[in-house]
């Protein structure tokens, strides 16, 4: 342990009028407990929900975060009581950082919705201390939030999974579960909309799972072509395809709404495609001034319902990480060498959707000259 850090680095964002222009800058980590581990890191995805954090578009930034939490590397220190894992694990990172693990949610595999929940950035814990993410060194955090990586997935690929491959992954399998209770053989249909970061991997995953038939759809046909590369069955463009709405009645069991934006998004077309008792589920998050507007009478005419979903469990990131495995699935990514124009560079290209479908930062070594022990 003669290498280990007294201080973290990372890249920050100080200010939202900076948001695209990261500084390499040391911070303390926070206070270690008895459950947590230390990871140094090897790599880390990009979610849109860096960009939303350094922009200020859900809550105020503080005054120095490091953004990112689709972190893999490797334990280099556990605590007295952690049981999970042992020093040298590769482990994977997702959102959250920590739960009470005591409450009826967490007790009942539902940990990512505890009203006491830390996030692995931008958010507060206890003692005051703000959580810091994945775009450096390392990251500490209780040892429930880091997950074990097979050894058959690519870090680089692994990553993306960790935040986006689990939010839609949780959606998908609860809703599945449910639909073949009583009928194992039951033809379920969903339709995924938004073919950009999320909406690749639920194609992906929809598939493995077991969705009889998995629609891809967007606006336009530009993303039709790789949609159907990742497993989608059909392709709906709802910007071109005359009355798309009629010639999908009654198709759908789920739609899982992937969009980033949900400010064009009509909401009463889509529930008019469900099946009777269908669900639209939402998990894109777009800035926190836009909303949904839909009458009450578009529910009543099949009876749809309309809800959300908020990443996974750690039960449900593990079943993730095998599905992966067992059926080789590989997110579509963009590696990008960590660095100052780095991470200027995947925000600012995540900001103006040009990535295809993921970016995951690399070469953390190298910039952090770690990975020495």
């Amino acid at each position: 342990m003669s290498n280990y850090p007294a201080e973290f680095q990372g890249f920050a964002v100080e200010d939202v009028a900076q948001w695209d222009h990261p500084k390499l800058t040391s911070y303390p980590p926070k206070a270690f407990q008895d459950n947590d581990i230390d990871i140094e890191i090897e790599c880390c995805g990009v979610c849109g929900s860096d960009v939303h954090t350094v922009r200020g578009s859900w809550r105020p930034l503080a005054s120095r975060v490091v953004v990112g939490h689709e972190i893999i590397g490797k334990v280099i220190k556990v605590g007295s009581k952690v049981t999970h894992h042992k020093l040298g694990d590769r482990v994977g990172v997702g959102a959250q950082a920590k739960s009470c693990l005591d409450c009826v949610r967490c007790n009942t595999d539902n940990e990512q919705y505890c009203k006491t929940a830390v996030f692995t950035y931008n958010s507060t814990y206890p003692d005051g201390y703000i959580s810091q993410g994945g775009y450096a060194s390392h990251v500490r955090l209780h040892e429930h939030y880091a997950f074990p990586i097979p050894d058959g997935i690519k870090s680089e690929h692994a990553g993306p999974l960790m935040c986006g491959g689990l939010t839609v992954y949780s959606p998908l399998k609860r809703f599945l579960d449910t639909a073949r209770a009583t009928n194992a053989d039951k033809d379920v249909t969903v339709g995924v909309v938004g073919i950009g970061g999320l909406g690749s991997m639920a194609v992906q995953l929809a598939k493995a799972l077991g969705y009889t038939k998995v629609y891809a759809i967007s606006r336009g046909t530009s993303k039709k072509e790789d949609a159907l590369k990742m497993g989608a069955d059909s392709f709906i463009a709802t910007g071109t395809e005359k009355n798309w709405q009629g010639s999908y009645s009654d198709t759908f069991d789920l739609i899982l709404n992937c969009a980033s934006s949900i400010a064009d998004l009509d909401l009463s077309a889509f529930l008019s495609v469900m099946k009777v008792g269908g669900s639209f589920t939402s998990v894109g998050l777009g800035p926190a001034d836009q909303s949904f507007s839909v009458s009450p009478q578009t529910f009543y005419k099949n009876s749809s319902n309309m809800g959300s979903s908020l990443l996974g469990s750690r039960l449900e990131c593990i079943e993730m990480l095998d599905l992966a495995v067992k059926h080789n699935i590989i997110p579509w990514v963009e590696e990008v060498p960590i660095s100052e124009s780095g991470v200027h560079e995947v925000l600012t290209k995540c900001e103006n959707g040009d990535a295809r479908y993921r970016y995951c930062l690399t070469n953390f070594h190298e910039a952090f000259q770690t990975g020495k022990n």
